[in-house]
């Protein structure tokens, strides 16, 4: 059965928010199969309406282009990551195990499948390993940084970020240690996976415990005070 999650994004990256009507919705299950399946860059509005079999007109009354269509799934995600992080970590007072339960959440956010009947958490796992810095490794990227675009993935550095000052208080960089960990997470599942010289942990049958241990490890050698 189909819970009711409604994740908060800013308003600039829609025309018309997807999470508030069927169509909307479709478009953003649809979005999520068809990027996984071909790649973002053979990926377009017509293929997408035609999957649908609906317009691209359709489409494009929900997003200007499929950058920001892009950048909206991307967003979807950091902020629904930030959820888990806050649900499984209500009531714990030990940072440290706070701070492990952010890693394992950063690891394996995609099992976490609440039935969110329009988004399919694994599939959108894999387009954020494969295709997610593509939203913001771009020409014009302090212009949408100026527009908000990127707040989720701030927030979320920021939110982490916290947990580490808890656990050193010393430590001169949590938050590039943060948002490292998040990529981290990402990366060497893709080289895992892809590129396998580039990484010593195995992924096998998306299996990403090797990760988690991986950087449960260096974070708290780092933090060792």
């Amino acid at each position: 059965m189909a819970i009711s999650i409604k994740i908060s994004l800013n308003q600039g990256l829609y025309q018309r928010d997807p999470q508030e009507t069927s169509l909307g919705k479709k478009i953003i299950k649809h979005a999520i199969l068809l990027i996984d399946e071909i790649g973002f860059e053979s990926f377009n509005f017509k293929r997408l309406a035609a999957r649908m079999e609906s317009t691209e007109a359709s489409v494009y009354r929900y997003f200007e282009n499929k950058h920001m269509l892009l950048l909206y799934l991307v967003s979807w995600y950091w902020e629904w990551v930030s959820y888990l992080i806050d649900i499984h970590t209500m009531n714990i007072e030990d940072p440290s195990k706070r701070l492990k339960i952010i890693i394992q959440t950063f690891v394996k956010a995609s099992k976490e499948n609440p039935a969110i009947e329009y988004v399919n958490e694994s599939i959108l796992h894999r387009i954020i390993i494969t295709e997610g810095t593509k939203a913001y490794h771009i020409k014009q990227v302090d212009k949408e940084n100026q527009e908000g675009f990127f707040l989720n993935y701030k927030h979320l550095s920021e939110k982490v970020a916290a947990v580490i000052k808890e656990v050193n208080p010393t430590f001169p960089y949590p938050r590039a240690l943060a948002s490292n960990l998040f990529e981290m997470a990402n990366n060497h599942i893709y080289f895992a996976q892809h590129l396998p010289r580039l990484t010593d942990v195995k992924v096998e049958q998306d299996n990403f415990d090797e990760v988690e241990k991986m950087l449960e490890y260096l974070t708290f050698r780092l933090l060792e005070k």
